[in-house]
């Protein structure tokens, strides 16, 4: 499984127009894509308070796919490259132009305390 994380920042005054957006519009969308391998879409968000205010809020995607193949489909090419729709831009202060990717290792739940497949 690949991890790829993502972040955007918003100034203050424009943190919940992106945050409607990327929730009710971006991510549906990419979702409605259905991209094979796709399995997962996570919106974080970091307050102002959390941060230095000049800096706004951040925004942090979190996607799994099953392999980098997935990810270069999603992406339409390069799998490190972002996928930022122009209205986000118009939103966004700075984002990452790169995404960042990681490889599963292991997942523990909190219920057992084991990775899926031991015990």
């Amino acid at each position: 499984m690949i991890l790829r994380l993502w972040s955007g920042w918003t100034e203050p005054a424009l943190a919940d127009a992106y945050d409607r957006l990327l929730t009710q519009d971006i991510a549906p969308a990419i979702l409605a894509r259905r991209v094979d391998g796709l399995r997962e879409l996570r919106v974080l968000r970091r307050s102002p308070q959390e941060l230095d205010p000049a800096e706004g809020s951040e925004f942090l995607t979190a996607m799994t796919f099953t392999d980098l193949a997935a990810v270069s489909a999603f992406t339409g090419g390069d799998p490190s490259a972002s996928v930022v729709p122009p209205a986000a831009r118009d939103l966004l202060g700075r984002f990452d132009r790169q995404s960042r990717h990681y490889v599963s290792r292991a997942v523990f739940r909190a219920d057992d305390g084991q990775p899926p497949g031991v015990g």
